[in-house]
C-alpha cells in the first residue's frame, strides 16, 4: 500500500491509499512505495487546508464499512469551522453518545474525516491523534472553530 509523508503543523502525517481511494491518515507516517496521482492530490490539498485555502477535501475516501459508518459521514457532514457534540450526532443517528466517540477514536482518516470537529457537551472532548487535545486544539482554532462552537 503506498504511503505519501508531508510536513503539518500538527507534526508529520501519512497518507495511504488501497485501490484508488485514501484509506489512512496516520500521525508520524513514514512514506512506503511510489507516490500515485491520487496520493500527490491528497498531498496537495492536505497542504492547502493547513494554508487556510481550502475548507473541504475532495479525495475518495474508504474508511470502512463496519458499525463507525455512519458516524464517519456524519462527521464528514460538518461544515468547516463548525462543531457538533457526540450527543447531537448520537441523537441523529439513533445511537449512544459514547459509540459517537469510539467512531471518532477508531477514524483511519482524521483530519479528511474531521473527528476534530466533534466535542462533549460541555467542552473540547477527546481526541486520539498526535498530540491529543493539543491537535484536536490547533485544527480547530485554523477552522476557527475556537472556542468551540456548538
Amino acid at each position: 500500500m503506498p504511503v505519501i509523508a508531508i510536513e503539518t503543523p500538527v507534526g508529520r502525517l501519512g497518507i495511504a491509499e488501497r485501490a484508488g481511494r485514501i484509506v489512512r491518515v496516520a500521525w508520524n507516517g513514514k512514506p512506503e512505495g511510489n507516490p500515485t496521482p491520487l496520493l500527490s492530490e491528497a498531498a496537495r490539498q492536505m497542504a492547502a487546508y493547513f494554508d487556510g485555502g481550502l475548507t473541504d477535501f475532495d479525495l475518495p475516501l474508504d474508511p470502512g464499512d463496519g458499525p463507525h459508518a455512519r458516524v464517519f459521514a456524519a462527521m464528514r457532514a460538518i461544515p468547516y469551522g463548525r462543531t457538533r457534540s457526540y450527543g447531537d450526532i448520537a441523537k441523529e443517528l439513533g445511537i449512544r453518545a459514547d459509540e459517537v466517540g469510539q467512531a471518532c477514536a477508531a477514524n483511519p482518516v482524521p483530519v479528511i474525516i474531521p473527528c476534530h470537529r466533534v466535542l462533549s457537551a460541555t467542552g473540547l472532548g477527546g481526541y486520539s491523534g498526535g498530540k491529543g487535545a493539543e491537535t484536536k486544539i490547533a485544527l480547530l482554532k485554523l477552522e476557527g472553530g475556537y472556542p468551540f462552537l456548538l
